[in-house]
Formats: structure tokens, sequence, C-alpha cells
């Protein structure tokens, strides 16, 4: 699955659905959030870190494309 880099003729459409409901999920919280947190609010069973682990591995795919950005302590925001 091909996630293009952020660019500023790369809409976010361009993004698999899967890719769209993390950065919406991230958008709406009410601050920088862990991946437990974006878990919860996308209905991942958060208690199996089977289940927890692929999300995060998108979480940094996002970051690593310019989606995202990673704070030091783990929590992830938008981009400015």
């Amino acid at each position: 699955m091909l996630i293009p880099h952020r660019a500023p003729d790369v809409e976010e459409t361009m993004l698999p659905p899967d890719y769209q409901r993390i950065l919406a999920a991230v958008r709406q919280a009410a601050g920088p959030g862990m991946a437990r947190q974006v878990g919860e609010m996308l209905g991942v069973d958060i208690s199996v870190r089977a289940k927890l682990e692929p999300l995060r591995a998108k979480l940094v795919r996002l970051v690593d494309r310019g989606w995202l950005r990673k704070l030091p302590d783990a929590r992830f925001t938008t981009r400015l």
C-alpha cells in the first residue's frame, strides 16, 4: 500500500481510507495523543497488543510521510 508523502499538490483524500480515519481521529483529539488514545477513538481493542501495534505502525508511517508529527514523549499530533 502506497502512502504518499505530504506535499502541496497531494490531497488527504489520496490516502487509503483507514489512514484518513486515523488523521481524523488525531484531529478530533483534545491535544496530542498516544497510540492508545487514537485506538480508543477508532474502536480498536487496545487491551490486545497485537491489535494496537499495527495502528502504531500506521501512525509512524504518517509521521514519516509528513502527515503527522510525533512529539518526544511519543504522542502524536497534526502538523502545523
